[in-house]
Formats: structure tokens, C-alpha cells, sequence
């Protein structure tokens, strides 16, 4: 469960500041926006610095089981968190943010405005259809659990999705998107996908770097949602404690929700 009283949290995040400590933080790349401005408004609060690195989440795994020095991961899943607490090399595991997929579609797609042929779109052979690298990348897994869905819908429709699709970004030998870019604009843009599935997360910075792209949202039949996992390493100084729990605040989480992720410990009050 993701509750935290507020006297557990108030005793923790009110502890003095210590001006030379920092903390390592790295943290699947779907989090970047919304868990920099947290990580900076943390450290306005309490002096802490968090050192912030993002990589796609099973990319990150494999760097921690080689040893990688880390205080706290939060991972695009739960999966990996929870392998890694399994081996000894992260604590507990706390569901802290939900997202999901969509499908992003330029005009040559083909999608009709209400996606309702979105399925058969994305089985067109002539569609270039984009994923994340499933295992180095969980938006890549989940594209793949998009397309078992599928086959439930169509008989045939896995294999179909699976063998067409190109696995275009987080892999470990992705090219990195212009800098400044949002990866997915930027391939929607340069026409090396049609329609891509991401988490709907983008739909702000697509739309705004790729504004004939349109979004659409997975009908119930194809839908897949994912968790993201928080957890602090063994070991970990207390400011890692601190920072974790941090996210988990009302404050943090309003960030991740005004980002687009759905937040699970925001009072119901506050969320928007």
C-alpha cells in the first residue's frame, strides 16, 4: 500500500538540511520533466541536492545489478524495482505514479478521427509502426502486451504486430533524439514511424513539436496501463529517505499529475 501518515512524513522531510549532501537518483526517462522540477523543488525545501540520470528503466536494472552506485530508482514498472529487491539491491517497493499508452498517429496513418480503425491501421502493412525496445525499455513491453491484447480481437494480430513493428527508441544502441526533442515528435516528424505507441504522458510535447500528429486513446480492448515503482537502495543515506518519501507528498504529487501521470497517493481533494 502507498499509504504514509503525515507524522512519518512530517519527521522525516523536516530533518536539517545537510548543504554538502546529495543523493543519486536515476529514473526511467518517461519521468524527466516531471521529476526534474520535483527534484529542484525538493531541494529548495531542503538544501539536499539529487544528482538526476535518465535512461530507459531496464537499461537502468542491468547498470545497478553491475553495481551502479544509486540512492534511489524509480522505474517505468514495477518489475524491475522489485527483481532488484529480490537481489538484494533495492529496499521495499512503492507504487508511486500510474501511465498509460496511447497511439500517435500523423495523417498518413489513415487513423479515423474517432479510432475506430486504429487496429486495422496499425496491422496495414504500408503503416510504419513504432515501439520503445521491449526488455531494455517497458514502454516497449507494454506495446507488446498491446499487441497480445490485440490478438484476442483479431486472431492472428500478435504475430502480425510483433514481426512489423520497429522498435525505434530505448534500446541500447537508440539514437538519442535531437537535443531538446521529445523522441517520439521527433521520429513522427522525420517519418520513420506513422503511428507510434507511447505512454499518453507525451501528448503535450508531441503536440506541441509534431502538432499533426494526433492522439488517440487505446479502446478498453487494447488499453494497457503501467505502474511506476519507487524504491531506495539498501544502505542509502537518509536524505535518500527523505527524498523518496518526498515524492510521495501532496506536493510532489501534484507535479506528476499536472505532468499527465495519474497519481496515487494525491488527496482526492487536490486532484485535478
Amino acid at each position: 500500500m502507498n499509504r504514509i501518515t503525515p507524522l512519518l512524513l512530517a519527521t522525516v522531510l523536516a530533518g536539517p538540511a545537510v548543504a554538502e549532501e546529495a543523493i543519486v537518483h536515476v529514473s526511467a526517462g518517461s519521468l524527466r520533466g516531471a521529476l526534474t522540477q520535483a527534484g529542484a523543488a525538493f531541494t529548495k525545501a531542503t538544501g539536499i541536492r539529487v544528482d538526476q540520470t535518465y535512461k530507459a528503466s531496464g537499461t537502468l536494472k542491468k547498470e545497478i545489478e553491475a553495481g551502479a552506485k544509486v540512492d534511489v530508482f524509480t522505474s517505468a514498472n514495477m518489475e524491475h524495482p522489485l527483481a532488484l529487491a529480490a537481489e538484494g539491491k533495492m529496499g521495499p517497493v512503492v507504487l508511486f505514479a500510474r501511465n498509460e499508452l496511447c497511439a500517435f498517429a500523423m495523417p498518413k496513418a489513415g487513423v479515423a478521427a474517432d479510432g475506430s480503425n486504429l487496429l486495422d491501421r496499425m496491422l496495414d502493412p504500408a503503416v510504419r509502426l513504432g515501439t520503445s525496445t521491449p526488455k531494455a525499455d517497458p514502454a516497449g513491453d507494454y506495446a507488446f502486451e498491446v499487441f497480445a491484447k490485440a490478438e484476442a480481437v483479431k486472431p492472428g494480430a500478435e504475430a502480425a504486430l510483433e514481426a512489423k513493428a520497429l522498435q525505434l527508441t530505448g534500446g541500447p544502441s537508440s539514437p538519442p533524439p535531437p537535443a531538446g526533442r521529445n523522441v517520439y515528435a521527433s521520429l513522427l516528424a522525420s517519418g520513420e514511424a506513422d503511428l507510434f505507441l507511447a505512454y499518453c504522458t507525451n501528448r503535450r510535447p508531441i503536440a506541441k513539436e509534431a502538432p499533426e500528429a494526433r492522439a488517440f486513446t487505446l479502446p478498453e480492448s487494447l488499453a494497457v496501463r503501467a505502474d511506476y515503482g519507487l524504491a531506495v537502495a539498501p544502505g542509502a543515506p537518509v536524505a535518500a529517505y527523505r527524498f523518496a518519501l518526498w515524492l510521495l507528498s501532496p506536493e510532489a504529487q501534484a507535479i506528476l499529475a499536472e505532468a499527465g501521470f495519474a497519481a496515487p497517493t494525491l488527496p482526492s481533494a487536490a486532484k485535478p
